[in-house]
């Protein structure tokens, strides 16, 4: 079955963006009155260009986790994986157009360690703990670290797009795709593996230049994991609900329900070691990362675990919650704002420290992100059939029952 993008979706999706303009122009009119408005914008531009690159990336992640594991149930599904999926290229560009942006304005005190008179001795802010730093943080190594994620990310996916439209076309080669798939998806959980947490390292560990933790990659991972699979669970019940994917069943969706609560407690485990284990230590040079955040944010900070592990738990644990169409989207984009707030928190709180707040330069970049965001992933799932032809499992997936 085809998908069209209706009229109805692409006037609410212009809509949000027409909105998420006005409020970033109203925003920034407002922001400029502070004194600090490059910094706030380009906090906010980061923020929100890493949370929808991240979902891209995640749904990339989530399609080869399931090629390498030779996964039955999703087959029914995988083209909406790949619609989502298929946000990278934009993501990559919106993290691009940032991140040069950042390097031109010399980090726009947003990465201290972009700064020369930060990092060079005889600067006018020169921080010798931030300088010792420098073998790693400098613009060239993190410039030749950002293109080879991004040139591996676009490569992998470009290969898993292809060898999904082959097998539509080439019913003969379906099953050679398959393994070929099944082989590239484990190489590409290797580099996931690695790049996952560098990048987050690079792009966001950074920003608060003094401190570091070992549980921060894989949190950040968690978070966009999380976000990933409510945006599946939200489009598979948006096109059930307009009379498509008839084949998907009660069971897919409380896969994906399931898959939803599990990575929702993963994040909160993760939320709880970090924090446990720097508040128990009481190290200095790792405090000031929370110190800085409760100090701010505290009803924010504290509140989004309540969200994220309290909403999951008291919910979503039951097998019906699962396949409540209303309890999963109430409890999907309750949870998804959750993590949209944590980036912008975890960009904040190291950029803009006790100046940040939400205003509406921030719901206005967030709102044009997200229909931005929704028009491409739309429009991706138009341009090939809603059901991924040939796929060996794909009987399976039909018949899939729990």
């Amino acid at each position: 079955m085809e998908y069209q993008v209706s009229n109805k979706a692409k006037v609410w999706t212009t809509v949000l963006m027409v909105i998420g303009i006005v409020f970033t122009g109203i925003g920034i009119i407002v922001a400029s009155g502070y004194g600090h408005l490059g910094q706030q914008f380009m906090a906010n531009l980061l923020s929100n260009s890493f949370f929808f690159f991240s979902i891209g990336l995640s749904a990339l992640f989530f399609l080869a986790l399931q090629y390498a594991t030779e996964t039955g149930w999703y087959a029914a599904i995988k083209r909406l994986i790949e619609a989502v999926a298929g946000f990278l290229p934009i993501g990559i560009a919106f993290m691009l157009i940032t991140l040069l942006t950042l390097s031109f304005m010399q980090g726009a005190h947003i990465y201290q360690w972009m700064d020369p008179e930060v990092m060079e001795e005889g600067g006018s802010h020169y921080d010798e703990l931030s300088a010792g730093k420098g073998a790693y943080l400098n613009q060239v190594f993190f410039w030749i670290r950002t293109v080879i994620y991004m040139a591996i990310y676009l490569i992998f996916w470009n290969g898993f797009k292809k060898r999904s439209r082959l097998q539509d076309e080439h019913p003969d080669r379906a099953v050679d795709l398959h393994f070929t798939n099944y082989r590239k998806g484990a190489v590409f959980l290797v580099f996931f593996a690695v790049f996952s947490s560098a990048s987050s390292w690079d792009w966001l560990m950074s920003i608060d230049i003094h401190w570091f933790s070992t549980l921060f990659g894989w949190y950040v991972f968690a978070g966009s994991w999380c976000s990933a699979m409510i945006i599946l669970v939200v489009l598979t019940l948006y096109l059930k609900k307009l009379g498509y994917l008839p084949k998907v069943n009660e069971s897919h969706i409380h896969d994906l329900g399931k898959w939803t609560f599990a990575i929702s407690f993963l994040w909160s485990y993760l939320w709880f070691s970090q924090y446990m284990l720097i508040w128990y230590a009481n190290i200095p040079e790792e405090t000031t990362y929370y110190l800085m955040r409760i100090e701010n944010y505290k009803a924010l900070y504290f509140g989004l675990f309540f969200i994220n592990f309290a909403f999951p738990m008291l919910i979503l644990m039951s097998r019906d919650a699962k396949r409540n169409a209303g309890i999963l989207t109430f409890v999907g984009i309750v949870i998804l704002v959750g993590h949209w707030l944590d980036t912008w928190v975890m960009v904040m709180g190291g950029s803009m420290g006790p100046t940040a707040h939400m205003g509406l330069l921030e719901i206005g970049m967030g709102l044009l992100f997200l229909g931005v965001f929704i028009r491409v992933v739309l429009n991706n799932l138009s341009k090939s059939p809603l059901t991924a032809k040939n796929h060996p499992f794909l009987d399976e997936s039909l018949h899939h029952e729990i």
